[in-house]
This record gives C-alpha cells, sequence and structure tokens, in this order.
C-alpha cells in the first residue's frame, strides 16, 4: 500500500472522530424519545462540523 494512500490521522483526529460517533449515538438516542428540537441540530453538528474537522484537520508541523 503506498504513503499516499493512508489517512494519517493524529491524536487529535481519532479522539474527535470518537466524540462524533458518541455525539451521533446520543443524538439517536435522544431522537428515540421524539424530541425533534434537539436531535437534529445535534446529528446536524456532528456530520456537517466534527467529522469533516476530524478527518481534514492537520496540525502545523515546526
Amino acid at each position: 500500500m503506498n504513503s499516499k494512500e493512508k489517512l494519517h490521522l493524529g491524536k487529535l483526529n481519532v479522539l474527535l472522530l470518537i466524540l462524533a460517533a458518541v455525539l451521533l449515538i446520543l443524538g439517536y438516542f435522544i431522537m428515540s424519545f421524539n424530541e425533534i428540537s434537539v436531535s437534529p441540530v445535534l446529528l446536524a453538528l456532528v456530520y456537517v462540523v466534527i467529522i469533516p474537522l476530524a478527518l481534514l484537520y492537520h496540525p502545523k508541523k515546526d
């Protein structure tokens, strides 16, 4: 496998992906109680902000 094909995820990226997974589970759990004002906002935040941030963020190297 070529090194350009790999995702180079650091510790922060993995932590953000774990946070996104926890928030997704929480969002769908809240949705199961018919809470239609909180869960869509939480799910949209995770899908639109946190997951792309976790995949695209690369810290600056000195």
